[in-house]
C-alpha cells in the first residue's frame, strides 16, 4: 500500500521554471491551417467549426472531470489536448486570474478557436502551444494536469509519462472521457462507438481508458457513470 502524502495546501506555491506571468501575456502568433497536415488532423479541422454544437450536452460530465482536479486559486494547470477549450471557464472558475492554464493541443484548427474563446472571455491567463503530447516541452512545472476526451492521448505511452514528467511532485491528475459498456449491451456500444468514431483514431483500451496513466499515479480514484459508457479518473503524481 502507498501511504498518502498530502502536501500542505497552506505552503504550496507553484514551482515555475519560466515566468508565468511572462508567458500569459505574451503575444500568441497566428496559426496556420496549414499545419494541420496529417489525415487525422484534417479531420479534426474538419470538425473543429461545429464540435461545440456537437459535443455541447457533454459540459455536465467535463465540470466532473475537472472537479476531481484538486485546484486552487494561481495554480498552473496543462489542459492536454484541449481541443476548442470547452474545459477552459470551468479551469479559470477554480485557479482565477493569479493562475496559469497551457493550453495544449496538436490541431491548429482547434486552438484557433480555443484562443479565440480566451479573447472574447478576457483571459490573459492562457498560453497556447501547438504540439504533440509526447513531445511538447512545458515552459513551467505545472500543479495539475487535466485529459479531458483525449482517448488517444491517454492510450499514449510517451505522451502520458512526457506530460508527467513536467509536473511538480504531487500533481493532481484527472482523466475521463467515453469507454465501452458491458460487452453484453451491444446495441449501446453501437451507440457509443458511432459517437466517438469522429475524435478517436483508435478503440484500442476504449474498455479500461485509464490503464496506461494510473502506474504512473498514486491515490487513484476511478469512477464508471452512465451504464459505464463514462469513466472519470484521478490521483496524483508521486511526491
Amino acid at each position: 500500500m502507498i501511504a498518502e502524502r498530502t502536501p500542505s495546501k497552506a505552503a504550496h506555491t507553484p514551482r515555475l521554471s519560466g515566468d508565468a506571468d511572462g508567458l500569459a501575456n505574451r503575444p500568441q502568433p497566428e496559426l496556420n491551417l496549414a499545419c494541420d497536415n496529417s489525415d487525422a488532423l484534417q479531420a479534426y479541422a474538419a470538425r473543429a467549426a461545429n464540435y461545440d454544437e456537437r459535443t455541447d450536452r457533454f459540459m455536465v460530465f467535463r465540470r466532473r472531470v475537472v472537479d476531481a482536479l484538486d485546484l486552487r486559486r494561481g495554480d498552473v494547470v496543462v489542459d492536454v489536448g484541449c481541443g476548442t477549450g470547452l474545459c477552459m471557464p470551468l479551469l479559470q472558475e477554480r485557479i482565477g486570474a493569479q493562475g496559469l492554464i497551457i493550453a495544449v493541443d496538436e490541431s491548429v484548427a482547434m486552438l484557433n478557436i480555443a484562443r479565440a474563446r480566451a479573447q472574447q472571455c478576457g483571459w490573459s491567463n492562457v498560453t497556447f502551444m501547438v504540439a504533440h503530447a509526447a513531445k511538447v516541452d512545458l515552459p513551467v512545472d505545472a500543479d495539475a494536469a487535466l485529459f479531458c476526451a483525449v482517448h488517444d492521448i491517454l492510450r499514449c505511452p510517451d505522451s502520458v509519462r512526457n506530460i508527467l514528467s513536467q509536473l511538480r511532485p504531487g500533481a493532481h491528475i484527472a482523466s475521463g472521457g467515453g469507454k465501452w459498456a458491458a460487452p453484453w449491451l451491444i446495441l449501446l456500444n453501437a451507440y457509443i462507438a458511432a459517437l466517438h468514431r469522429p475524435f478517436v483514431r483508435s478503440f484500442e483500451g476504449f474498455d479500461h481508458p485509464w490503464s496506461v496513466l494510473v502506474p504512473y499515479l498514486e491515490d487513484v480514484n476511478v469512477t464508471e457513470m452512465v451504464l459505464g459508457t463514462g469513466y472519470v479518473a484521478a490521483g496524483r503524481v508521486p511526491s
